[in-house]
């Protein structure tokens, strides 16, 4: 069984309170139960996990390595600012879809860079939470290719 490991970066525990004319009403609970729930119809087992800490989103890329087949990275604001996230996504050698809720290239320019894109599969974002079963599908696809 495939095994996926979805993490959320800072402020994502705000979903459904946190601006939602940008990020919608849907809470981190709500996208959680949606990941499960489309994992369980494509036969793929799922980890979630949510911090607002850097070190703890690294700490759970490394742990990844040799535990699940791939990774959900939706980093937030750290996508913009981290070069330790990029290089653990790099050290893991683990396929990582990067994944954001609103189109961060509709939004402000500072949010036009990703460190994460670099060593990232693919990018999905302006979808809300229906990008997350997006990213599942792709993830799973690339995995059954054997790429």
């Amino acid at each position: 069984m495939t095994s996926i490991l979805i993490l959320n970066g800072p402020n994502l525990n705000l979903l459904g309170t946190r601006q939602p004319e940008v990020y919608g009403r849907t809470t981190l609970a709500d996208v959680e139960a949606l990941c499960r729930a489309h994992g369980d119809t494509r036969g793929a087992k799922v980890a979630f996990m949510q911090s607002n800490s850097e070190g703890a989103l690294i700490d759970a890329i490394h742990a990844a390595k040799g535990v699940h087949d791939g990774i959900i990275l939706n980093a937030g604001a750290y996508t913009h600012t981290s070069i330790a996230l990029m290089d653990a996504i790099s050290s893991v050698e683990l396929p990582v879809i990067e994944l954001h809720l609103s189109n961060v290239h509709a939004r402000e320019d500072f949010r036009h860079v990703s460190y994460i894109a670099r060593v990232a599969l693919g990018v999905i974002c302006g979808f809300g939470a229906a990008g997350y079963p997006l990213a599942m599908d792709a993830l799973m696809g690339h995995l059954a290719a054997g790429s």
